[in-house]
């Protein structure tokens, strides 16, 4: 069931219908009107001033709007939908395919209510696969498979990287920037951020309030060409969320302490320091309120910021002209306090919590953030039957985890090590320790400090898979898939993990299929080359030549192996390499 809090401005849409104020300044429990879709696991929120879009995991999304007299109204776009993003006046969606549809003034001036696909107006056929899609206040940036960059939209702050008098507008997506590996920018932000490949930082856009952070050097004025923006603290920088007039960002550096560091760059107002001047250039938020090092997640709307820490804190600084702090009164709050909350479901899981500011509006919801293939790791981690190593805790519990995993992750020693580790925890915190092996992210900060030393959470669990996939021991194979040719040997573990039929199967209750032998020759030998590589690695291998034959014999095999609910979807990856193939 949802467990989602709401505060703030309550109009614009109305989202709290049966609630007489236009503004919620304490947070208070969200709930859909159709009870099914309370029962639905939000995904996402994406919100500004007009629309507000609620992401399910189901792929599935409903979309609250001003001009729909406040209704709920349901996204009829047929694809599953992957990430969702709200701008000023502008929203797009991004498809599990990676097809991005969008609507607005400035894209589609003559039908600003529907929907329209910008990435097939990409002009380089190459490059219409979109992995992320970012909007700012009046504009929409695409990045492509091939890591570049595309805008569409307005572009009066130079916010698209460009001449302004040269362009002001832009109906098609313009690329920007090439060799990217992430966009920054915020629904309210006519300026943004990207990350090349090196962690080099460039800023363009709006910077009349110095909201980029480059230097008193720099007039405050608009910036419409691609600027490296220099003086960057040193460290990775983990995330930058922008603001109307300023921008906040998130750096973590081994060598510092704590490791964790926030930087504000802007508006006084807004920026976190309790300054009666603004700031020019990126510099650090110090509190006593949080441990850097215990930061999950945070949040920029248009002119507030919420904190979430590890225990259970929420931490506010800003405008709350509209109660989007959630402090009970509209006081606007110059540096750093915390938030009260009411008691939280879930709140033993507080890693699964996430923030999101909109528009003078805020959200906290719980949202597990595995991927698929994780959250089935996790599930198989609770069915004991199929754990087969043991591990005594500090009060002589036994806990059991998967020893195929295991062996891949960890080597002997660091497995005895583990081993020790875990004689100090409780059960509680030794589930914590394996979900984070299993899933390959951080959910415990202090406890991932104890291991991070014997674990590489760099390493995807795909890649785990794929060991698996080449290992010459033959012995962890435990199922047979029987064809006219020859056998096909997998362990149980990855078939139920990929296959709805198989999971059934195996997880039966009732019925023990361990040694089940099953005859299916309807694939080719080329067509079972691709579905055992993917069902290891979540991929296509590079140098499989895709034909229309291959993909009908597919389509039959996936409805046989109930593989629909996998992501990504094995068909889907076949389209596309048969479309790039025929392209070329």
């Amino acid at each position: 069931m949802n467990d989602c809090l709401f505060f703030g401005r309550n109009k614009y849409p109305k989202l709290i219908k049966n609630e007489p104020k236009e503004m919620i300044k304490k947070p208070i429990q969200f709930k859909f009107e159709n009870e099914n879709e309370n029962e639905k696991q939000i995904k996402q929120i994406s919100t500004c001033y007009f629309s507000t879009i609620f992401l399910f995991k189901n792929g599935k999304a409903i979309e609250y709007l001003n001009y729909s007299k406040q209704n709920p109204e349901k996204i009829q776009i047929e694809e599953n939908i992957q990430k969702v993003t709200v701008g000023y006046q502008n929203e797009a969606i991004l498809t599990k395919e990676g097809n991005v549809f969008a609507k607005g003034e400035d894209i589609n001036p003559e039908n600003p209510k529907e929907f329209i696909n910008i990435s097939s107006l990409i002009e380089d056929k190459n490059d219409r696969i979109i992995e992320d899609i970012v909007s700012g206040y009046e504009s929409i940036y695409l990045l492509t498979s091939n890591q570049n960059v595309y805008g569409i939209g307005s572009n009066r702050y130079g916010q698209l990287g460009f001449d302004t008098k040269a362009l002001q507008r832009t109906e098609k997506p313009i690329s920007m920037m090439k060799n990217v590996s992430k966009i920054f920018s915020g629904n309210s932000s006519n300026h943004i951020f990207l990350l090349n490949s090196n962690q080099e930082l460039f800023g363009f856009g709006d910077n009349y309030y110095e909201q980029l952070g480059l230097g008193n050097s720099i007039p405050k004025t608009k910036i419409d060409k691609l600027t490296k923006i220099q003086n960057i603290p040193k460290g990775k920088i983990i995330d930058i969320q922008c603001g109307n007039l300023y921008s906040i960002m998130l750096i973590e550096n081994e060598n510092q302490n704590p490791k964790r560091k926030f930087y504000s760059t802007g508006y006084y107002l807004y920026n976190g320091f309790g300054k009666i001047q603004g700031t020019d250039e990126f510099t650090e938020i110090k509190s006593s309120l949080f441990d850097n090092d215990n930061i999950l997640d945070f949040s920029v709307g248009d002119t507030h910021t919420l904190i979430l820490t590890s225990d259970s804190k929420l931490i506010g600084f800003g405008s709350n002209d509209y109660g989007q702090l959630g402090t009970g009164n509209r006081k606007y709050k110059p540096i750093p306090i915390q938030i009260e909350l009411p008691k939280l479901r879930f709140n033993e899981n507080i890693y699964n919590y996430h923030i999101y500011c909109g528009y003078q509006k805020s959200f906290l919801y719980y949202s597990p953030s595995f991927s698929n293939l994780e959250e089935d790791l996790i599930k198989l981690f609770e069915r004991k039957e199929f754990c087969n190593i043991s591990f005594k805790t500090e009060n002589g519990e036994i806990i059991k985890a998967h020893k195929l995993i295991l062996e891949y992750r960890l080597n002997q020693n660091e497995i005895e090590k583990l081993q020790e580790i875990i004689s100090k925890k409780s059960i509680k915190e030794s589930n914590q320790i394996f979900e984070m092996i299993y899933s390959n992210r951080i959910i415990n900060p202090k406890l991932y400090s104890e291991i991070k030393e014997i674990i590489n959470l760099n390493e995807k669990i795909e890649e785990t898979m794929k060991k698996i996939y080449l290992n010459e021991n033959e012995n962890e194979k435990d199922f047979i898939i029987e064809r006219k040719e020859k056998q096909y040997k997998f362990p149980k573990l990855i078939l139920i993990m990929r296959s709805e039929l198989y999971r059934g199967m195996f997880l039966s209750v009732t019925n023990d299929k361990s040694n089940k032998v099953t005859d299916y020759s309807e694939l080719s030998n080329k067509s079972f080359e691709i579905f055992e590589y993917w069902i290891y690695s979540n991929q296509i291998k590079e140098e499989i030549q895709i034909t229309q034959e291959i993909i009908n014999e597919i389509k039959i095999g996936i409805d046989y192996f109930q593989l629909n609910q996998t992501y990504p979807n094995l068909f889907d990856l076949l389209i596309n390499r048969f479309n790039n193939q025929n392209q070329n």
